[in-house]
This record gives C-alpha cells, structure tokens and sequence, in this order.
C-alpha cells in the first residue's frame, strides 16, 4: 500500500512520503485478481475511496457537522452479475489472499464476520431495502491504508455496493438522491452486520463528494454542500501522518462515547447535542465531569466546523489551524481518544512550523493531519519521523494527500 515501511527499514533515517496507485493500475490489480481466483472477466471495475475528515470528529452520530475530503487512496472492485443466488468473494486487502462463498440467504447480522461483514454484507443491507439484488462474484484490492483511520472498511463497502447498484440497474448511481440511498445501505453494512458503531461519515464522504473539494455535511438532515478546497492555489499540502497505532471501532471505546453523549442528552432533555445552545447552561446542568467534557467536546467542535467553512469560503484557508489546533487539544483533553503516538505526530508536526495539526478519524490510534506550506512539508516529515524514532515507536507512513472524486465505475 506503500513504499514507506521498506524505505524506513532499509534506512531509519528514511522519511519517503507514500502515493496512492493510479486508476489504471488499481483497476488492472483488482481484473487481475478476479481472473487468477474467480476465473474469466469481470462485467466491471469500481473504485471508492477512503477519507480524511479535515475537522469534525465524533460529531456526526451527535447530529452535527464534519468536513471530510476523498482520499485519492482507493478500494478497486472487479465484480461479475450471477444469474443465481450464489455469492463469491476474494480479496486482497492486506498481504493474504482471502475468500467466501455462500448465499445470499446465508449473509445476514451474525452469520458473516470479518472482511465478509464489509463486503456481503451491503447486499444484506440493499435487500433489506427492498433492492433486487441477485449473486455475484467480486475482487478487492486496495491501496487504502487499513486499520489507520482512513475510511478502510467504508472503502470496501461502497466500492461493493456502487457495483452492484450498476449490475443490478437499480439506478442509484447517477444522482445525489440515490447515492444517498448507498450510502444507508453501506451504513447498515457496517452497523448491523459488522457490528461497528460509526455514524455515517464515511461512508457520506466516500460516495457523495467531488473533485477538488471538501464536503460540509450536515449530519442532522444528511445535506451536503462542496466547499472548494484548493490547497495548491495556496501553496499548501496536506500531511497525512498514519501512526500505525491500530485503529480499531469495535473494541466498546467509540460506543462509550456514544453512550455518554446519549445519556447527556436525556439528561439535557435535547434530541441531539446538536440543539445544545447555551454550552455554559448545558455544562452546569451535568454533574459527571466526565460526561460534561464529553459534550464540550461536540459542541465546540460543531463551531469549529462552521468557522472552518466560513473561512474557507472567503479565500482564508491559511487561517484555519489554529481551529485544527484547537480539535485535537478538545479530542485529547475532553474527549479522551487520542493516543500518545497521535499526540506526538501532532506535537512534531506543530513544532516544525505547520499552520495547525490535528487527529483524525475514530481515534485510539489512525492517523494525524498537518496543513503545512509545500516548502515546509519535507522538513515536517522528517521531524516527526524523528520524535516516532526517539519516542521508541513503530515507523510512521506519510502521505500528501489532495481531495479526490467520490466513487465511480472505473472500467
């Protein structure tokens, strides 16, 4: 998935910024991997992207905002139509070839585990839906880092579900409306079968945005709006840092979150932290100090989000990292989910000059972002690949990452 971790045990001192595969490449793995394991050629190839959130952590299941991009990092999917009900996966997402077969009466809550939860079960969720989906064969590689907080699992989701949407004809890629409907189908996936928790953004940014910009997404009503993101206009870059601290959502701290914002708000008597007005009001009326920095938390990152957007609007992007500053301080501090290899990513990133720094995604590992000046960025590199070296830490992978397209059939 990248070059980084070679380069750096071949020389410690290595600090190589990884790319992701072009759409020819990716595409030609995935045809390749089908033909070696399934047999024959696919009907096609899909492409879905991973994401990073550029602010907004753990406010979408508190019905607020969160301002993702698409990664150009992609999940490739050769899938082929069956005129049975038979259902037959391979993958190579990690360094193991893997495989299922089995019915689509056999993929339902507790029966599928693993990468098949991911993959099988979309056509759970479509069905489920009311979709007419029959069998099919599909093959998956990816150059999206896994377990780094970049979207991984809502990669494999969409690409599956996007291809059989277009196998089936059910006509929900071409519009907003039915990428919506994806999207649900892809939440469902990872609620219902895989058993993760996560509230919709990802999959929300790996389907619904566009090329060059940012998504301002409401996670009250689920509307969107493009917010141009140009980072090279600027003179800007963004560093992605994956800590490769694991990442994992269904070890029960991301849904102590959610359990804890839930009951803030029966206490509260709001639908959502969302509705919270008065955050001062809000703090006095909560007397566990834990969950009170729980709520903190959401609610000055929901401003965060909208003061992001604003300046980003008006042309004002270099003034936006003290706001980044400020989301990782809160997810440390108030929301507890940052680790000490994400507070020294952050911490080395900041101390080489960057314009803010933050975590992002679930936390408890993954990865960190740092806007940073073009000329600065190798030097920033470098400097939190020493703090990991002198920390005693496992080699970071760097990526310069820009806002890429949302999925799309690819061949």
């Amino acid at each position: 998935m990248s070059q980084t971790t070679d380069a750096f045990a071949a020389d410690p001192e290595a600090t190589t910024i990884g790319t992701a595969w072009s759409t020819e490449d990716g595409a030609g793995r995935a045809r390749d991997l089908f033909a070696e394991h399934i047999g024959g050629t696919p009907d096609g190839v899909w492409a879905a992207p991973g994401r990073v959130n550029v602010i907004g952590e753990h406010t979408d299941y508190n019905n607020g905002f969160c301002l993702p991009i698409a990664l150009p990092h992609r999940t490739y999917v050769a899938a082929r139509r069956r005129d049975d009900d038979k259902v037959v996966l391979v993958s190579q997402l990690a360094d193991s070839i893997l495989s299922w077969e089995g019915t689509l009466d056999e993929i339902a809550p507790g029966s599928v585990n693993g990468w098949q939860a991911y993959t099988a079960g979309v056509a759970w969720a479509l069905r489920e839906a009311g979709y007419g989906i029959g069998g099919f064969e599909a093959a998956l590689v990816t150059c999206v880092p896994l377990g780094a907080g970049l979207s991984s699992s809502a990669a494999v989701e969409c690409g599956v579900g996007l291809a059989l949407a277009d196998l089936y004809d059910l006509g929900l890629s071409d519009s907003d409306a039915g990428r919506t409907d994806l999207v649900n189908a892809a939440r469902a996936a990872e609620n219902e079968v895989a058993g993760a928790p996560t509230g919709g953004l990802d999959q929300t940014a790996s389907l619904r945005t566009t090329d060059g910009h940012a998504l301002l997404l409401d996670c009250d009503d689920w509307s969107v709006r493009q917010v141009p993101f140009d980072l090279d206009a600027a003179g800007l870059e963004l560093l992605v840092i994956d800590t490769r601290a694991s990442h994992r959502l269904v070890d029960g701290q991301y849904e102590a979150r959610r359990r804890a914002c839930e009951s803030a708000c029966r206490i509260l008597g709001v639908a959502s932290l969302r509705e919270v007005g008065d955050l001062g009001a809000a703090l006095s009326a909560l007397d566990d100090e834990e969950m009170a920095s729980r709520v903190r938390h959401v609610v000055t990152e929901n401003d965060r989000v909208t003061q992001f957007a604003k300046l980003v609007d008006a042309g004002r992007i270099r003034e936006v990292g003290p706001l980044m500053d400020a989301s990782h301080d809160s997810l440390r501090d108030d929301y507890e989910v940052t680790c000490p290899e994400l507070d020294t990513a952050v911490d080395a990133a900041r101390a080489a000059g960057v314009l803010g720094a933050r975590m992002t995604g679930g936390g408890f590992g993954g990865c960190a972002i740092a806007l940073v000046d073009r000329d600065v960025c190798n030097d920033a590199a470098r400097q939190v690949v020493k703090a990991f070296r002198d920390a005693g830490f496992t080699h970071p992978d760097l990526y310069v990452v820009t806002p890429g397209p949302a999925a799309l059939r690819v061949q």
